[in-house]
């Protein structure tokens, strides 16, 4: 049977499922619209904890309004390194420019922080 989650080839507790969002997602600021997408993805992830569901932008769905944050990157074993992306000035979003090929489904989107911006998911035909 195969899996339907990716793992962390050096903890097999460590693990994602990605799964696209039937419908179009919008992540606003205030007012303003950072992204704008039918084409997002979900990743859902259990490692030390479970965490809460990620949404996942394309890079061509999001604003030129976010600069990346210079310097600044992590390392996740299970998606690879990150480089962040701020609004004027705070962190509110990240990418994993080069993700792991077990992770390749990442490339080439954007994930935000839930705390820092809102969130909406329209449903299909709406």
């Amino acid at each position: 049977m195969e899996r339907l989650t990716i793992h962390n080839p050096y903890n097999d507790a460590h693990f994602m499922r990605i799964k696209p969002v039937s419908g179009a997602v919008r992540v606003t600021r205030g007012d303003r619209v950072l992204a704008q997408s039918a084409k997002a993805i979900r990743v859902m992830e259990t490692g030390r904890d479970v965490y809460d569901p990620v949404i996942y932008i394309p890079s061509g769905d999001v604003s030129d309004a976010l600069h990346a944050v210079p310097g600044k990157t992590t390392h996740c074993p299970l998606k690879g390194d990150a480089s962040y992306f701020a609004l004027d000035g705070e962190e509110i979003a990240w990418t994993y420019g080069e993700p792991f090929d077990w992770a390749h489904e990442l490339a080439g989107h954007v994930g935000f922080y839930a705390g820092k911006v809102t969130i909406e998911e329209k449903g299909p035909g709406a």
